[in-house]
């Protein structure tokens, strides 16, 4: 009877030894990570075969909006996710409650300014109607890029601003304040839109010809792939920070965003 038993628990281990031995996946390999279609998602999808090679799958999970991602991080639905900069994800932690933290920065989306009615700036007329993104964090970034193009002029450049550090207004500019996402289909509603170079990218706007003008390059708002706090360490997450921020992934980025998608380290 032992000797049965013996030889029935060594042809489980056999089989158990055999099956990784075939390739079967080990689920802690997989690495589930939120991104904005694009440029995020694209350079994540880049990155894949590197990292199959060292033996995480990748998983990406595409969202639309910037609120989400980080729910889904938070709760524990994915492991990471790669669409934002400090300053969001920042806020979101104090407005939530979250426990976000950055593993990696990786590129720049320089902020810019399009438009359906003019093509230079100095044909903006008194009174024209501007549509700039609604979110708390992202209200100081597009409102010190106005004020750095004599546009607007803020009470000052340090801290967080709010339509009510405008101190100066010379063409009466009109604020429409709206969903980041919904900014390119506005275009032929308002006189321009301040759009986040993600957004622009998917409306097959090129930010550095159809822009009237862009943030440059030398911007803090880093894009960088962020995980719950505790995860950093991670083994998969660590493999993905070095894939992500290698030589290849800096030649791609400047070759297929040619300037407008700019890499971070």
């Amino acid at each position: 009877m032992k000797m049965k038993r013996w030889i029935a628990t060594g042809l489980v281990a056999l089989v158990a030894a055999f099956g990784v031995g075939c390739g079967k996946k080990d689920e802690s390999a997989v690495l589930t990570v939120g991104a904005s279609p694009i440029p995020h998602e694209e350079i994540l999808k880049f990155v894949q075969p590197e990292l199959e090679k060292q033996g995480v799958e990748l998983k990406i999970q595409a969202f639309q909006d910037y609120v989400l991602p980080n729910k889904s991080v938070e709760e524990g639905q994915i492991d990471a996710n790669f669409f934002q900069h400090i300053p969001w994800m920042e806020a979101t932690n104090k407005e939530k409650g979250y426990h976000l933290v950055k593993v990696a920065g990786v590129h720049i989306e320089p902020m810019g300014a399009y438009s359906n009615k003019i093509k230079n700036i100095s044909e903006l007329k008194n009174g024209a109607t501007v549509a700039l993104p609604n979110a708390t964090s992202e209200i100081t970034r597009v409102l010190l890029l106005l004020d750095q193009n004599n546009l607007i002029k803020l009470d000052n450049r340090e801290g967080d601003k709010t339509l009510k550090n405008i101190k100066e207004n010379p063409k009466n500019l009109q604020f429409k304040l709206l969903e980041a996402a919904t900014l390119p289909r506005m275009l032929d509603q308002v006189d321009f839109a301040v759009i986040n170079t993600n957004y622009a990218l998917q409306a097959k706007l090129n930010p550095l010809k159809d822009a009237l003008f862009i943030e440059g390059k030398d911007s803090p708002y880093v894009n960088v792939l962020a995980v719950k706090k505790g995860n950093e360490n991670d083994p998969r997450v660590q493999k993905l920070v070095k894939v992500l921020t290698s030589q290849k992934v800096k030649d791609f980025i400047l070759k297929k965003y040619n300037g407008s998608v700019v890499p971070a380290f």
